[in-house]
């Protein structure tokens, strides 16, 4: 889980974008829409970004089209600790948070 995360969040130019949407869905389940307007993303970003954390095991969904739900999977649940570390490794820290 430490190398894929050093990936998602760490190695990659959305890594920023997608801490800020971990931490969000960890506060609670959110739909496209409703992540796009509480981080001030454009709607397509978002969506992207979703599509690569839930193929990589980071989010689950439930539901289907535009009210699909998504949540963190039980092992980034379990992994959080490691999120923060390499937020802070990387100075990619959210101001939010």
């Amino acid at each position: 889980m430490r190398q894929l995360l050093w990936w998602l969040v760490g190695g990659t130019r959305g890594g920023k974008n997608r801490l800020r949407i971990i931490r969000a869905l960890n506060e609670r389940p959110m739909n496209t829409n409703q992540l796009s307007n509480e981080l001030d993303l454009n709607y397509k970003t978002v969506q992207h970004h979703l599509e690569m954390l839930t193929e990589n095991g980071v989010l689950t969904t439930s539901g289907e089209e535009y009210g699909k739900l998504f949540f963190l999977t039980p092992k980034m649940d379990d992994n959080l600790d490691l999120l923060d570390d390499i937020a802070e490794q990387t100075d990619i820290e959210d101001e939010d948070a």
